[in-house]
């Protein structure tokens, strides 16, 4: 686990899960974004060993992901990664890594990073009502949304727990914790896509940082050939 240095009064940290298969600047200037607007002092990149929700045919291995997170998030001292739900192995459940979070610093205030898509699915995670006793969540989206499906989205069986704040536009929960809407730049890049291209043998030039295409070019990550111009 990555060690974090708290600096005076509590630490707020941003948890940005995920396969990361490959990590793309959209990821990156999200991660940004959400930093900024939420005045948050790191901001950890988590890729996921076994993802719950998604298929694993075309996940790269576990050490090529992190290899490029690393390398993607290299130069910005409010980003760091961390291996835990690799090293713990199996399915990557957001609920366990709260907890273990918690408990490795149990002073500080988190922020769980996601996307409106993932929140409108909420209800399909593992303990998902302890989620919101556990962290605040910022839920992001692009400028074509506002913050209306917000609580809309939330699941019907938790809704009880939570006041809408509509001029701040955020949820408040029992527990004090926030469920926050944000938009953010509308960077229309996906891992899919870029598989996508690696496979027709295209230029991933711009969609990933430079080093990160030269560590899929020189491993020769999801295609037979990579074109690099």
């Amino acid at each position: 686990m990555v060690k974090l240095t708290p600096a005076a009064g509590v630490m707020r940290i941003g948890i940005l899960g995920g396969t990361f298969n490959p990590i793309h600047l959209a990821h990156l200037r999200s991660a940004e974004e959400v930093r900024e607007a939420q005045r948050l002092d790191k901001i950890l990149f988590i890729p996921s060993a076994t993802p719950p929700h998604k298929r694993t045919d075309g996940l790269m291995t576990a050490a090529h992901r992190l290899a490029m997170v690393r390398l993607a998030i290299r130069g910005n001292p409010h980003f760091r990664v961390s291996t835990l739900e690799i090293e713990r192995r199996g399915r990557s459940y957001s609920v366990d890594t709260l907890r273990a979070l918690r408990a490795r610093l149990p002073g500080a205030q988190f922020f769980f990073i996601l996307g409106m898509d993932a929140f409108r699915e909420i209800s399909t995670w593992k303990d998902y009502p302890s989620i919101f006793a556990l962290c605040n969540l910022v839920v992001t989206s692009r400028p074509a949304y506002d913050d209306a499906p917000l609580l809309a989205a939330l699941p019907v069986a938790v809704r009880a727990e939570f006041c809408y704040r509509a001029q701040a536009k955020r949820l408040e929960h029992r527990t004090g914790n926030q469920v926050i809407f944000q938009r953010i730049s509308d960077l229309d890049i996906s891992a899919s896509a870029i598989r996508h291209r690696l496979h027709r043998g295209s230029s991933i030039r711009y969609l990933v940082p430079t080093n990160v295409e030269r560590y899929i070019v020189q491993h020769r990550l999801y295609a037979r050939r990579v074109v690099s111009h």
